[in-house]
């Protein structure tokens, strides 16, 4: 049977085959790779008396009794006498055919978990055929599927791709003997057993992936990635850069000198190996990652003058608007008054801008005056020409699609060469990790917080003590500190029962001025100051309440953070959109609304937005464990973190072991072929051997590692070059 036919006008693919495309099925390999996600024993038939409560049994009996009930609400009762004991099979979803098969007198297996208690043995909803025939000689597989693909025709997909599939034994013996095991599976074998296993075995080594059969598909696995990785790695060795060399006396030594402070130990290092990779003609390709707080942008700055001093344009992307205005003010204040005497300038590109001023920009981008573009995603769109760019930074790199990725990396419009690329990160990579979906990269890493950065005390507390949150943020402001509430919806949801940022907004604006209401006024036109809730009456001026959150208009917001910025708004109330690169020194008190909802990651973050001043600084997690009941061990996890440590790479490593590398690295996001069956935890030996395995093959068998990459990657190999 073909996993997945061609369609044709005269033959459209049918429910079953629609949904093989959607699992990504389409070759005979991709079935044959779509490994069980747990098995259900149909090899033997178990007596009554013999099984326990809780079992999964197989039982064959005549069905003694079959009728419909209506309390407590409508459930067909099936009773079955196996010889040495009777079970109740109960369904609440039925149809007549089911009745007919389950008919008094007729002889029936069912399988399905026992249950015992005062009524006797009973079977919730079991698995139902006639009884007779030969038993399976191997366990059932359970695969992972979707609407429309029933497990029956999936089984007979995969076992038709495994039977079709090119398995030929891909690494050499002499590769697979450095694993150091003794008995070493064949390909073939390891497949055709985890999809049909013998009864014999231990069902644990199947669902703790510790079976030889496993260990070879693990290794099968991480030997694609490594050798993707490498290749990548080696094909832009081939590849052609600019030189971008910094001019003795110019921008670099320029800005150094400008800046109001001196760059740490860890910021003249890693711009030291960047400004190596700059001057080759190699495209760089560096991840620069560093703890919120440790002096990216000036890293970022100092490459982007490099570039313009070699004669080249620089572009810088942020993933929000927030985020790529902070940037851009930031660089702006150093780099315009260096930039404006040689007739150049720091170009804004969002997809918010009117269409006279875009135009603008756009001309001064494609004629070269723009010498560093600073924007959204709007930069990487079609209409932005760039006249000759150097160097592409990516800001808060794993938020973008390796699309986007790609596409920045194709805007230098000569087509033998290509921009350098730096990517920054806030959420460090733990090493292991590194080892495996980075090893394409160079990795320089800012270990060093800058002197005056005041650690932040973390602080638990339940929802029930909202009160003295507010207080405390009353004698905040009362100093004339400023403080962040962050709420994680901005409207209802009847899923989740959570306060939103409006209502938030309206709480604190009541709270904050206990002589007056809650004034909520609306933004003037642009260019005018907001009015936001400053309730208060006429002798006690109240503190003025910012709302903001990702509905609103650009301008509404650019408004809100410029009040807030400027210190003339005490209390912001905000999603999660000021999650990174908003500066502002004297907040110094954090409250993250419904702490259990967020990642750790971006707890982490959203805390590092406090503390960037003298002030002593603290982070309030407010949390709210379900009624009646504790938080989840994931949420109970998260927070234990954020208590213990303020090390960022502490926390990520934590973040790695609580939600494993695809959620660490948005799977969604990166288009990257993440790890479905090795685990980099406990297969970190594997790893090693596929590291090396991987050096070897490209070198002495470049068509067996091209066949291999093939087989696990297929078209995703581009994605892993971004």
């Amino acid at each position: 049977m073909p996993a997945s036919p061609p369609a044709s006008p005269a033959q459209p693919l049918s429910a079953p085959q629609k949904a093989l495309r959607k699992l990504g099925l389409v070759r005979d390999i991709d079935l044959a790779l779509h490994l069980p996600l747990r098995y259900e024993d149909e090899t033997r038939i178990v007596k009554l008396r013999d099984a326990r409560d809780g079992d999964a049994v197989q039982i064959e009996g005549e069905v003694t009794h079959q009728e419909i009930t209506f309390r407590p609400r409508r459930q067909l009762l099936v009773s079955v006498h196996d010889g040495s004991d009777t079970v109740v099979l109960r369904f609440f979803n039925f149809y007549p055919s089911q009745q007919k098969q389950m008919a008094v007198g007729t002889r029936i297996r069912a399988r399905g978990e026992l249950r015992g208690g005062f009524a006797g043995l009973t079977m919730m909803h079991p698995a139902v055929r006639a009884a007779g025939g030969a038993l399976p000689q191997a366990l059932t597989p359970v695969y992972s599927t979707v609407a429309q693909l029933p497990q029956p025709y999936l089984r007979k997909a995969v076992l038709a791709g495994l039977a079709q599939a090119d398995l030929s034994e891909t690494v050499p013996p002499e590769v697979l003997t450095e694993m150091g095991r003794q008995r070493l599976w064949g390909l073939r074998e390891a497949l055709t057993f985890l999809h049909q296993p013998t009864p014999g075995v231990a069902l644990t080594q199947l669902q703790d992936h510790s079976h030889p059969a496993w260990q070879r598909l693990k290794a099968e696995e991480l030997l694609a990635q490594q050798l993707s990785q490498l290749e990548a790695r080696r094909a832009r060795e081939h590849l052609r850069a600019p030189v971008l060399r910094a001019a003795r006396g110019g921008l670099v030594e320029q800005l150094l000198a400008a800046l109001p402070f001196q760059l740490t130990g860890a910021q003249r290092r890693v711009s030291e190996e960047i400004a190596r990779d700059l001057g080759r003609e190699q495209p760089m390709h560096r991840l620069l990652q560093g703890d919120v707080g440790s002096g990216k942008t000036v890293v970022a700055a100092l490459a982007a003058c490099a570039a313009i001093d070699a004669g080249w344009q620089c572009a810088l992307m942020a993933p929000t608007e927030i985020l790529a205005e902070q940037h851009f003010a930031k660089l702006v204040e150093w780099l315009e008054p260096m930039l404006a005497p040689r007739g150049q300038r720091v170009a804004w590109l969002t997809g918010s801008q009117k269409k006279k001023v875009r135009g603008e920009m756009l001309a001064a981008v494609e004629s070269g005056a723009a010498a560093l573009v600073i924007g959204t995603h709007a930069v990487i769109q079609a209409q932005v020409r760039f006249q000759k760019l150097g160097l592409a930074i990516i800001d808060e790199q794993h938020r973008f699609g390796v699309e986007q990725r790609l596409a920045l990396r194709q805007k230098l419009s000569e087509s033998e060469r290509e921009p350098h690329l730096l990517m920054m990160s806030a959420t460090p990579i733990p090493r292991t990790l590194a080892m495996s979906y980075y090893a394409d990269l160079d990795i320089s890493t800012l270990d060093e917080l800058p002197p005056g950065r005041t650690p932040v005390v973390t602080k638990l507390v339940a929802a029930h003590r909202r009160d003295e949150v507010i207080e405390r943020i009353r004698a905040q402001t009362a100093q004339g500190r400023q403080v962040y509430w962050v709420c994680p919806l901005i409207e209802e949801s009847e899923a989740l029962d959570l306060r939103n940022a409006t209502e938030t907004h309206a709480e604190l604006s009541a709270a904050l001025s206990p002589h007056a209401p809650p004034l909520r006024g609306s933004l003037p036109p642009e260019g005018a100051a907001p009015v936001l809730g400053r309730p208060g009456d006429g002798d006690k001026p109240g503190v003025m309440i910012g709302l903001l959150h990702s509905r609103m208009p650009p301008a509404e917001k650019k408004a809100v953070m410029a009040l807030f910025t400027a210190g003339d708004m005490p209390v912001l109330v905000s999603t999660t959109v000021i999650e990174v690169g908003v500066d502002v020194p004297n907040a110094s008190l954090m409250v993250i609304e419904h702490a259990e909802r967020f990642g750790l990651s971006q707890l982490h973050q959203l805390r590092g937005r406090v503390g960037r001043g003298a002030a002593a600084s603290a982070c309030v997690l407010l949390y709210e464990a379900p009624e009646g009941g504790r938080l989840g061990e994931t949420a109970r996890a998260r927070l234990k973190a954020m208590v213990e440590t303020n090390d960022g790479f502490e926390i990520a490593r934590r973040d790695l072991d609580i939600r494993g590398p695809g959620e660490f690295l948005g799977a969604r996001q990166s288009g990257a072929a993440l790890l479905r069956f090795a685990d980099l935890a406990e297969d970190s030996a594997l790893l090693q051997w596929a590291r090396g395995a991987a050096a070897r093959m490209l070198v002495e068998y470049p068509a067996l590692a091209a066949q291999h990459l093939a087989r696990w990657l297929g078209s995703k190999s581009e994605y892993m070059k971004a």
